[in-house]
């Protein structure tokens, strides 16, 4: 028996009743073969299926985070999390908990941030719809690196580990899907040691829809982009029209 837990893997829930017992046991499967001091974190969100009833049955640690959003979600896991070190992915079985060693080696590295890029691992036939994986990911990413000059080529992947403190120093504020966006781009900002591994994507183990709204999320991680990038939103916009009126 560990005394000092070093691994936290966190995940926020949502009415996951399908598929978080596979998720956790896929985790705890990883922890217990590779002999990690870990915890596995659900941070819920609310749900109403019973999925805090399968957490609890499974022994992991079982949050209440009452401020709704994805990002919520996931900040009240990662600040309640007891590890150095934190994996967090989705619990709808889209992500392998039972494969996080290129994580947790880029992690011993000494990367503070490691992003898995599921363009490179690989994605699944039906596990991405064909506006994100085509036009919604690429374009987002696309202006993302344009904006901040990250290395990161997918913004979005669900899926990836970080030193717990390094992110705490980021002090992350938006609630929604955009909490993915802003992770990076502060990171990159506030100099951070950021890698990016590939990582599969698999079609999701659930019968409802996705939380995720294809355009109004896709517009508020464009806005967040546009209003953390003055520059793009203001300055280049404001050269532009002045070389069109003398033009003119």
């Amino acid at each position: 028996m560990h005394d000092t837990i070093t691994h936290s893997i966190v995940m926020p829930c949502l009415n996951e009743r399908e598929t978080l017992e596979v998720c956790i046991r896929k985790a705890q499967t990883y922890l217990n073969e590779n002999d990690i001091a870990g915890e596995i974190v659900v941070a819920d969100n609310g749900s109403t299926d019973g999925s805090q009833e399968i957490a609890s049955r499974m022994g992991v640690r079982l949050l209440d985070i009452e401020q709704k959003g994805y990002g919520s979600a996931l900040m009240g896991g990662i600040e309640a999390a007891r590890g150095q070190f934190v994996i967090m992915g989705d619990a709808d079985d889209s992500y392998d908990f039972s494969n996080l060693q290129v994580f947790m080696d880029a992690l011993d590295e000494g990367y503070d941030l490691v992003m898995g890029n599921r363009f490179k691992g690989g994605i699944m036939p039906g596990a991405m719809p064909f506006l994100h994986r085509y036009l919604g990911n690429p374009v987002l990413s696309g202006i993302a690196r344009l904006f901040f000059h990250s290395p990161i080529g997918d913004f979005h992947c669900g899926l990836r580990g970080f030193k717990k403190d390094a992110i705490l120093s980021l002090n992350l504020q938006t609630t929604g899907m955009e909490f993915a966006s802003e992770m990076i781009v502060k990171a990159t900002m506030h100099g951070l040691k950021i890698k990016e591994v590939p990582t599969i994507l698999y079609r999701d183990g659930r019968t409802r829809p996705p939380h995720l709204r294809t355009w109004s999320d896709g517009w508020r991680h464009l806005k967040f982009l546009l209003l953390y990038s003055p520059r793009w939103l203001f300055f280049y916009p404001g050269i532009l029209m002045v070389i069109l009126g003398a033009l003119l």
